[in-house]
């Protein structure tokens, strides 16, 4: 594979039965299944061990989350800016009694045959060299979201992840929250009714200013972290956390948000982990709050998504007002006016005149975190599976594509492709990476 790295042969620490297809059938999606017992002790030689890239961000709380189980280590850190990494080093060093291994380059980190799974905490711009080297070194992984940058990155990624036979969990953890279990539940179980209209949303009130060029601090590998993006002087403002709201970096809250409130649409609105993906989609937006920002993604934008098998239309939309709404979640509307909210903290159904209806709490299930290490010894599927979040992944980035091309996106889900030439040309769908970095294309 070009730009890409040789097999290597991986501790037979991790057993367990051949990995599942990619898109299982939802009768193996533990909705309903009863929280793993905590292993209380491990031997030194059964834990599995994990090397993060990407400190400082989520990569850092992930971490934190997966060295709370017995049978994990952290062997080793990778980042490009030294202080970015001080955190974490203490943390390590503190919890496990033995100071990780630091590396700049990730790629010799995933050289070392004793990991077997590697955390990718870096920016969007990152992740699909980050994830499509780590599984061809054989490493299984724990993903951040949004898994790409572009639509063209997240079908790579997804045959690449299958190909190679690696467990990947995506860091969507809102699969694993109990109020979004129980309403995916409820609305799967047809107790709602024919469903007909759908929303999704996200305040953003992002604002990042008007900056200018400044000297690369000391102990940042700038180039590095640029990457294969294009690349641009560096402004500290554009950099960690904000490189969201800059489309040469990040996907804008639609990417970084979409994928948490659209997929919780898409989990209900399907039968299993195989999830519907729209046929025609028409997004409006820009910089309309604050368009001397100088952020480049939209700080407005609204979707209307078309689906067909099952039926229904989706909105989207990211912006300054949600009036008696939380800044985040999910709505279901169904036939005859019923409808089921639910955000982060909690969920509701009411009939058509407003007033509140029983609900029914679905059985809780493991954390996110603790579902990944289960997967990794059963080889078994995750929860936010590689393959399930490339398509909610990619609904994202229609949208963003159709803003940006001022269209009306189609798409084809048998061919997993856009119909047509409208968004095609879009910086979502596909863009040319900075030499001498190369994607590896797997299909």
């Amino acid at each position: 594979m070009e730009n890409g790295i040789s097999e290597i042969s991986r501790r037979r620490v991790l057993t367990g039965s051949a990995q599942l297809g990619a898109g299982m059938a939802l009768g193996a999606y533990p909705f309903s299944a009863a929280p793993a017992m905590p292993v209380k002790r491990v031997a030194p030689n059964d834990r599995i061990t994990l090397g993060l890239i990407g400190c400082g961000g989520m990569g850092s709380s992930d971490m934190h989350q997966l060295m709370q189980n017995p049978e994990i280590q952290v062997a080793a850190l990778c980042d490009v800016d030294d202080a970015r990494m001080v955190g974490d080093i203490e943390f390590v060093t503190r919890e496990s009694g033995k100071k990780p291994d630091i590396y700049k380059d990730y790629r010799k980190m995933l050289e070392r045959k004793d990991i077997d799974a590697i955390i990718v905490g870096t920016p969007d711009n990152w992740h699909a060299l980050n994830l499509i080297h780590a599984v061809e070194a054989g490493k299984d992984a724990y993903c951040e979201k949004p898994i790409s940058h572009d639509i063209v990155e997240a079908r790579s990624m997804a045959n690449a992840v299958k190909h190679y036979n690696k467990v990947v969990q995506v860091g969507t953890w809102q699969r694993s929250k109990p109020e979004f279990v129980s309403a995916i539940e409820y609305i799967r179980s047809g107790k709602l009714g024919k469903i007909v209209t759908t929303r999704a949303w996200r305040t953003d009130g992002s604002r990042v200013g008007n900056h200018k060029p400044q000297p690369v601090p000391a102990g940042f590998d700038y180039d590095m972290w640029v990457g294969p993006a294009t690349f641009k002087p560096y402004i500290p403002e554009y950099t960690h956390g904000n490189w969201r709201w800059f489309l040469n970096f990040g996907c804008g809250m639609t990417g970084d948000w979409g994928v948490h409130m659209i997929d919780i649409v898409l989990l209900a609105m399907s039968k299993d982990t195989d999830l519907p993906m729209p046929t025609e989609i028409s997004s409006v937006g820009g910089k309309l709050a604050w368009p001397d920002d100088d952020r480049t993604a939209p700080d407005t934008q609204i979707s209307i998504m078309r689906f067909k098998n099952p039926d229904f239309i989706l909105q989207w939309e990211t912006g300054r007002d949600h009036m008696n709404k939380d800044g985040s979640g999910a709505e279901f509307v169904s036939e005859d006016g019923k409808v089921l909210t639910v955000w982060r903290g909690g969920w509701r159904v009411r009939d058509a005149e407003g007033n509140e209806l029983p609900k029914v709490e679905a059985t809780p299930v493991n954390d996110h975190w603790r579902n990944w290490v289960d997967c990794l010894k059963s080889r078994e599927q995750p929860r936010s599976n590689l393959a399930s979040m490339a398509q909610t992944t990619i609904v994202c980035h229609l949208a963003n594509a159709s803003v940006l091309a001022g269209e009306t996106v189609r798409f084809d889900k048998s061919k997993m492709d856009i119909v047509g030439r409208a968004g095609k040309h879009t910086s979502s769908y596909h863009r040319e990476y900075r030499k001498p970095w190369k994607l590896p294309i797997y299909s």
